[in-house]
């Protein structure tokens, strides 16, 4: 998956930068937010219950307003949930899927390979101010 992001218009939630749509950064929370209401880990299982619950429009988004809360039924695609949601999540590694316990893991890889490119960068940088001097 490609991120394409501008430096200087630098969205504040991260969901904005990962996904496409206003609809993907919606479902995209709340994945994480129902993996971490079950410990950040979830069977495989109960993320294709997740998948058909959305499809079927039964998974509700509720915000808090002040003194109103609103609530909101949210459908998605089980096939685009899977290819446009979880796939991404898990090759940028938000995700982590352990294929012997067969489990679904919020995971902090993102943030590691995010360094590691930085790291790469400052390394072909120097590389090329030595080249500059010589």
């Amino acid at each position: 998956m490609v991120i394409l992001f501008d430096l200087y218009n630098m969205p504040e939630d991260i969901y904005k930068v990962i996904f496409a749509t206003e609809q993907q950064e919606i479902v995209g929370k709340l994945l994480l937010k129902h993996m971490m209401a079950n410990e950040g880990e979830i069977g495989k299982t109960e993320m294709s219950l997740f998948a058909t619950n959305l499809h079927e429009g039964k998974v509700v988004l509720s915000e808090a307003r002040g003194p109103m809360s609103k609530e909101q039924r949210v459908s998605y695609n089980r096939r685009q949930f899977y290819d446009r949601i979880l796939t991404p999540m898990k090759s940028l590694g938000l995700i982590d899927y352990d294929m012997y316990k067969k489990t679904y893991r919020v995971s902090d890889r993102f943030n590691k390979v995010m360094i590691k490119v930085g790291l790469m960068w400052l390394r072909e940088h120097d590389k090329m101010k030595k080249e500059n001097q010589q």
